[in-house]
């Protein structure tokens, strides 16, 4: 394929991509909203967030095999026409039901297209220079996609009704699938490869029961016997999965090609790094709205160097793959990722440029190694799997954010709850500064009950940033001891 075509055809993936990252973040601030036009139930609200990356996470796999099988540009394109229908339904739905629906329907098209915007990419870009370039940038626009959603719905919303933020898919989705018809070059899949109809309901059930149960768990009124059950029942059903991967001679998920050295260790930093970043950015979103007063599309703006600074490191990893290789890039990225949390940590008498300014540093950081690791995983999968390898990623990437909200978060309210049992106002300040908030409103003589909270969270913000900081250091040291095994990029 002549150059320009190559650029062009990951522009178009790139487009896919940016919407499919947005969907997932962009009810951030939509929400309340919906919630009061639509007469939601908690519960319902519930399940308009998390049918997407559910339904997603559970899917992917069975995608990216189907990808495999009969050419990634035709799931591609199939899933760009059902992301678009979707769209259309859920902006205009009439209950809370109809848009629950139109989110799972959405998640269908999301993991037709997500595990295919990679494996076109690697099936792409032959070069490996050029292979790190396009990964770098595939991952800078995830990234930006992520932090665009909440700002993009707050901006919407002070226009136009809540359906917009859905609708403005459309003609992005409409010109993508032109671009994509005509520019993604027409590659048939390999025949050979099955789609086993049992692997594909193991694995989609035992990834949304797993996933369901981490999310469950991440609730602060989270219902114990459900999150024990339904990790329990993914948890079997995964082992069951993995079991009868291991019999079949052309398996959906071929793990004795992911357990080699460079392919595991990219998934796992993919887990690891989304993991940490995600407890980091949940517990620092909390500080930013009850200690220091913020409001929700504030505090978003605020977290915003994050994203914009992974934005930039892609493409900067990408070119510097080439000369240094994977494992450096990575164990640099992982500790510029700590160093940024350090420093937002130390500069928190500073002024607010620095703060910010040591938050884009954790950005770079983690954006140069999420492209490194992407890169270490498609440069050692041939053309044949990479809808598999990337499929598995993207699920790690899930299972990640999952583990970070869930660990983080529990080790942020078990430290809040000792410091205020401690202080013996635990019985006023409750089990999380939300509910020390709300004595204060109903109580005019509470100031020092909502002081020694506030200093609670902040000893348990600090606590949890500081595990972050040393999961980072830990990982980039071990990336380094495995340098040798890991190069080959």
């Amino acid at each position: 394929m002549k150059s320009r075509g190559r650029w062009l055809t990951l522009a178009a993936v790139s487009i896919a991509l940016f919407l499919i990252v947005i969907d997932m973040t962009v009810l951030y601030t939509a929400l309340p909203t919906l919630a009061q036009a639509l007469h939601t139930t908690a519960s319902e609200k519930l399940w308009i967030l998390n049918a997407y990356s559910l339904v997603m996470a559970g899917l992917m796999p069975v995608m990216g095999a189907l990808g495999d099988r009969l050419g990634h540009r035709l799931v591609f394109i199939a899933g760009m026409v059902v992301f678009g229908m979707a769209s259309v339904m859920a902006a205009f739905a009439p209950s809370a039901h109809v848009l629950i629906a139109a989110r799972a329907l959405l998640a269908i098209g999301g993991a037709a297209m997500m595990p295919a915007t990679i494996a076109i990419i690697r099936t792409t870009f032959h070069d490996a220079k050029e292979l790190a370039m396009a990964i770098g940038i595939w991952a800078s626009v995830a990234s930006g996609g992520a932090a665009v959603g909440p700002v993009l719905g707050g901006a919407l919303l002070e226009h136009f009704w809540w359906g917009s933020v859905f609708l403005i898919n459309v003609p992005v989705i409409g010109v993508a699938t032109l671009v994509a018809w005509c520019l993604v070059p027409k590659q048939g899949g390999d025949a050979s490869i099955t789609i086993d109809l049992h692997s594909c309901w193991q694995s989609m059930l035992g990834i949304v029961a797993l996933a369901y149960g981490i999310k469950e768990f991440a609730k602060p009124d989270s219902n114990a016997l459900l999150a024990w059950s339904t990790l329990l029942v993914g948890l079997f059903t995964l082992t069951i999965f993995v079991h009868r991967q291991l019999k079949l001679p052309r398996p959906l998920v071929d793990f004795r090609l992911l357990s080699t050295a460079p392919l595991a260790t990219g998934i796992f930093i993919a887990l690891v790094a989304s993991m940490t970043l995600i407890g980091f950015e949940l517990v620092l979103s909390q500080r930013l709205q009850l200690v220091l007063g913020k409001s929700p599309l504030e505090a978003g703006a605020f977290v915003l160097p994050i994203s914009m600074g992974s934005f930039i490191a892609g493409p900067l990893a990408g070119a510097l793959i080439g000369r240094v290789g994977c494992p450096r890039v990575i164990a640099a990225g992982l500790a510029m990722c700590a160093l940024g949390i350090w420093g937002y940590l130390a500069l928190d008498n500073a002024g607010t440029f620095a703060q910010l300014l040591a938050l884009a540093v954790c950005g770079v950081g983690i954006g140069a190694s999420l492209t490194a690791s992407s890169t270490l995983v498609m440069s050692n999968v041939s053309e044949e799997r990479a809808g598999m390898a990337g499929s598995v990623e993207g699920v790690a990437y899930e299972f990640g954010g999952g583990f970070g909200v869930t660990i983080f978060g529990s080790l942020m309210t078990a430290i809040y709850v000792s410091q205020v049992r401690g202080d013996g106002i635990d019985a006023m300040a409750g089990s999380s500064l939300d509910e020390a908030h709300a004595y204060a409103l109903k109580n005019d003589g509470a100031r020092d009950v909502l002081q020694g909270a506030m200093h609670a969270f902040e000893v348990a913000f600090s606590t949890v940033s500081n595990a972050v900081i040393a999961i980072l250091f830990a990982l980039a040291v071990v990336v380094l001891l495995l340098n040798r095994k890991l190069t080959k990029v």
